[in-house]
């Protein structure tokens, strides 16, 4: 009989490429955010709001898909739904949307650096390389999450830089983890 952490690992690593392309958004959104500070402060509100509603979805699927095989798949699940429900209230309430921003994207980027660093943990736990630069990014977004929210006057191109910042270190994480995720299949297949 597998033990429940690698029969959670094989499940995890079948879904792999889901981590990967939320790096890719959330890099993609960061660069984006920096490479157009002139935007209106609308248009980034709403491409944040589509981005965490977007984000919400695709983790409600990874948790949904491997709840049979993942002991505290609940967790990823309610990650999941806080996504979805606060791009949805995002999306609903645009003019809302603007005035509260930085509480939400400092909100929301705390609780995805802590998802990081508990990950990190779980990888030094069973001995996956690299889990040194997970607990790096995840601490780093912290920090970029704590600004956000103890500073939300912020405006103009200081809330978008940070933003832009933030958004880059979370999916340098989001892609680190798919690719330790996708290593790990090698080390499961020899068991």
């Amino acid at each position: 009989m597998e033990t429940t952490i690698l029969t959670s690992a094989k499940s995890a690593v079948k879904n792999w490429w889901i981590s990967v392309l939320l790096g890719i958004m959330y890099i993609f959104v960061g660069v984006w955010v920096i490479r157009t500070p002139l935007a209106s402060y609308v248009s980034l509100s709403f491409i944040f709001s589509i981005f965490i509603f977007t984000s919400g979805i695709l983790q409600i699927i990874f948790s949904i898909s491997s709840r049979s095989k993942i002991e505290g798949w609940g967790w990823y699940l309610a990650g999941g739904i806080i996504d979805l429900i606060i791009g949805f209230l995002l999306m609903s309430h645009p003019v809302m949307t603007m005035a509260i921003l930085p509480f939400y994207v400092g909100f929301w980027l705390l609780f995805q650096s802590m998802m990081a660093i508990g990950f990190s943990f779980q990888f030094k736990a069973i001995n996956m390389p690299y889990w040194g630069w997970l607990l790096f990014f995840g601490i780093l977004t912290l920090l970029f999450s704590t600004l956000l929210i103890a500073n939300p006057i912020f405006a103009g191109l200081s809330i978008v830089y940070m933003t832009g910042m933030a958004c880059i270190t979370a999916g340098v994480f989001r892609i680190f983890l798919g690719i330790d995720l996708k290593r790990m299949n090698t080390i499961i297949k020899d068991f």
